[in-house]
């Protein structure tokens, strides 16, 4: 991993332990904050779809880390892709690596769910107050169940139109979370927001909350 501080660029392979889960962490020059990303079932760091964001967010002054929750052994057992306290735990052990990290001095977290991962961020973000801003992408934040009532980090949940079910699950969830909290649909769009200019929406959206809350996270710091 290249880089000596937050105020420098940095972009490499980063190795998480004591699992060794492997991810990418790229921190632009006068980054505003980091954005953990948490993948749902059937994805990874890999992902053409959370790079094309993460780009996105970076190009916007976010740093990213992309990072699998899972071993590859682990990926293998069905059971453990939706075992969200599993999943929430990863997570939180990757946010507490990252803090300790010299390159991360100073720098608000960030979460980006997506499917179940926005269940295991939801999770980490009730044990812990240690994030700025939350992010679901098409997420299923009911699986989050009672620690939804214990998030304090302002949340915004984006869910295509036509994803009905989905939708209904998120509107359902969005009365249960206290903290500041917004639900925003992309008029047209499915699960994963695969119809022209439909990500982009997503981008402009989660990019425009990190920035907005992860600067006021840092004051109160």
């Amino acid at each position: 991993m290249s880089g000596h501080s937050a105020r420098s660029t940095t972009h490499g392979t980063v190795c998480i332990p004591p699992f060794g889960l492997p991810g990418s962490l790229d921190i632009p020059a006068g980054a505003k904050g980091i954005i953990l990303f948490a993948h749902g079932s059937g994805s990874s760091r890999l992902s053409p779809r959370n790079n094309y964001v993460g780009k996105a967010l970076r190009d916007g002054g976010l740093g990213t880390l992309l990072f699998d929750l899972l071993t590859e052994e682990e990926e293998a057992v069905r059971a453990h892709v939706f075992d969200i306290e599993l999943l929430a735990g990863r997570l939180s052990t990757a946010a507490e690596w990252l803090v300790a990290e010299p390159v991360a001095a100073g720098l608000s977290l960030g979460l980006f769910g997506a499917s179940t991962g926005a269940a295991a961020a939801l999770v980490a973000a009730a044990r812990a107050d240690i994030y700025g801003a939350i992010v679901s992408r098409g997420g299923r934040p009911d699986l989050a169940g009672e620690a939804l009532s214990l998030v304090t980090a302002p949340t915004l949940l984006i869910v295509g139109g036509n994803d009905r079910d989905v939708l209904a699950l998120n509107r359902e969830a969005l009365a249960q979370l206290r903290c500041t909290k917004e639900l925003a649909i992309v008029p047209g769009a499915t699960h994963l927001f695969e119809e022209p200019g439909a990500l982009d929406q997503v981008i402009e959206l989660a990019r425009d909350w990190f920035l907005l809350h992860l600067p006021q996270a840092g004051k109160r710091a």
